[in-house]
């Protein structure tokens, strides 16, 4: 329903801008009206940003230009004006060193964006992997009525009759392809098949999860996690969005009024059922920090630990994210947790209710798909977070992902000091290593990277996957993909550049992983632990600091990945305040 200006009950931020007559209202409006506005779209009625990620080199998003004219529709039909402003777009395919080093560049220039712009209300269309975190984490830090809209998923892929899964695939073919099962011919044929519309990955990547993670939080309307980028009712979401939000602007319903603890803690138990991407650790503990929720990587232990995955869905299952939707989607899921009574029912969401009110209906279109607990993919979900003294502030493990036979093996270390040092010595067969061994990363954590890039899932080498074994326990400070898969140890915090006890790791250390008891311990003695920190201490540190530029602001202020790598002075909500007019 639209409204008219005197319908609303305060005075709209935009006013600060637009309203009234004198000489810098005149200047403000005047300037806009270059664009062929009539007067009295600036008696009062809210403006509506558009923050839209749209880029020709972010290829998830390239189809958001469509989608933003869809909710532009559905403001105008609501009685407020849309304007739509280009943002950062940290795309995750083209991005170096990579698209995580400036996620919180993206996040600042959201923030800065909406507060100093008359803007008094959000729709932040978002997709690719940093996109979705980033624009909430912008969002959260002005408090300005927010709603999302991502751009769903691209269709399956199809290779030879199977399914090919964006990203879960690359990886597969790419192990192939060194033990000998396929060609680069076949791969290069492959190529065409795992992207064949518009959309983000159509696995349970990092793009699905936060996508997941923007519903489980009350951020985005009903069902729009899994709607396919090419489907029309993913145009239908993105118009009834734009409605919404303008009654969210009359409500005044913040992002502090829906991203509670609730909310959090309902996202991390979706994060477990659906085998979502250790990503949306730090990207939610990022967010919970900018509107000041002390969220732990203990809060994703105890949450996660008793959620049964019950998607089956790649890279932890057999289905993508097609298949999802017409399962009936996200609701679906939330529904279970509910049902088990794992579900804060009373959150409220962007819809101005409950989240229950939107769920408690939902029906399972396709149990093979979303399945029930008994025949859950794994009946401990989650995200394991290992702690020990290899890993005193946390490392974290996806369950889902992992081979079940190595969650409790103890083995011998081989050492890679950066990724160029695996680079170089992971394809010779001289390599002391066999499939009992851990492999261990060290120096691409946030700073030692920089960004802590998805390097994590560290291909196994080639001798021994001619042998026929596809998995080996690999441990750093790095991030993996949501795509990826396999017993992966990521997010060693503190990281191995800053002197974390993963610096001091040599090969031929014994090390000893429990996942059932949340240990990893590297089997020296106290003793000489702290003798070759300190010995480590004297050497020049492999995180050498930038001089310049954003990647010194960078190296400077990033936290580490057990609070989310956020930048120390973004925490807390600094709020919507108009600033000064320089006119």
């Amino acid at each position: 329903m639209a409204f008219t200006p005197a319908e609303w009950p305060r005075r709209l931020r935009s006013q600060e801008w637009y309203g009234g007559t004198s000489r810098d209202a005149i200047y403000h409006r005047g300037w806009l009206k270059n664009q062929g506005y009539p007067e009295d779209l600036f008696d009062g009625r809210p403006i509506i940003g558009i923050l839209n990620t749209w880029s020709d080199l972010s290829p998830c998003n390239g189809h958001l230009r469509e989608l933003a004219d869809k909710v532009k529709a559905g403001v105008w039909e609501a009685g407020a004006v849309p304007l739509e402003v280009p943002v950062f777009s940290a795309s995750e395919n083209t991005f170096r060193p990579t698209a995580m080093m400036y996620r919180n560049l993206a996040a600042m220039a959201v923030e800065e964006t909406m507060r100093a712009q008359p803007i008094d209300g959000a729709v932040l269309l978002v997709g690719c992997d940093k996109t979705t975190p980033s624009l909430m984490m912008g969002a959260a830090s002005t408090d300005i009525p927010s709603i999302v809209v991502t751009g769903g998923p691209m269709l399956n892929g199809w290779f030879r009759g199977e399914r090919v899964g964006s990203g879960t695939a690359l990886w597969q073919m790419s192990e192939d392809i060194k033990a000998g099962k396929i060609s680069q011919a076949d791969f290069l044929e492959a190529e065409q098949a795992m992207s064949r519309s518009s959309g983000t990955c159509n696995t349970m990547g990092t793009a699905s999860t936060m996508a997941s993670m923007a519903e489980a939080l009350g951020m985005a309307l009903s069902g729009n996690a899994a709607i396919p980028a090419v489907d029309s009712r993913r145009r239908v979401m993105a118009q009834l969005s734009g409605r919404r939000i303008v009654q969210m602007v009359k409500d005044d319903l913040k992002p502090s009024d829906v991203m509670t603890r609730a909310a959090f803690e309902n996202a991390i138990r979706v994060n477990g059922a659906i085998g979502g991407s250790t990503n949306a650790v730090v990207h939610l503990l990022a967010l919970a920090g900018r509107v000041g929720i002390d969220l732990t990587l203990d809060d994703w232990d105890r949450l996660g630990r008793d959620v049964p995955t019950i998607l089956n869905l790649m890279p932890s299952g057999e289905y993508l994210m097609e298949e999802f939707f017409y399962a009936g989607g996200l609701p679906v899921v939330l529904k279970h947790l509910g049902d088990a009574g794992m579900l804060n029912r009373d959150a409220l969401t962007v819809s101005g209710g409950p989240i229950w009110d939107e769920v408690k209906d939902a029906r399972n279109w396709n149990e093979d798909v979303i399945r029930p607990a008994d025949r859950a993919l794994t009946s401990n979900g989650g995200i394991a977070v290992l702690r020990g003294n290899l890993a005193p502030d946390g490392a974290v493990l996806k369950p889902s992902a992992a081979t079940p036979a190595l969650m409790k093996h103890r083995g011998r270390a081989v050492v890679f000091e950066d990724i160029d040092d695996y680079k170089a010595r992971i394809g010779d067969d001289a390599l002391d290593i066999d499939e009992t061994c851990i492999m261990v990363l060290k120096n691409c954590g946030p700073k030692g990277y920089p960004g802590m890039s998805e390097v994590g899932n560290m291909g196994l080498p080639p001798k021994v996957l001619r042998k026929g074994i596809t998995d080996m326990i690999r441990i750093s400070d790095a991030r993996m993909s949501g795509t990826a898969y396999g017993t992966v140890i990521l997010h060693t915090s503190p990281e191995a550049a800053v002197g974390g006890p993963l610096a001091v790791v040599r090969s031929g250390d014994m090390i000893e992983l429990d996942v059932a008891a949340r240990r990893l311990h590297l089997d020296i003695s106290d003793e000489e632990l702290g003798a070759r920190l300190a010995e480590w201490d004297k050497r020049e540190h492999r995180a050498v600091a930038p001089d310049s530029g954003y990647a010194k602001l960078f190296h400077d202020h990033v936290e580490q990945a057990h609070t989310g790598a956020d930048f120390d002075f973004l925490k807390g909500c600094r709020g919507r305040d108009v600033p000064r007019d320089s006119h």
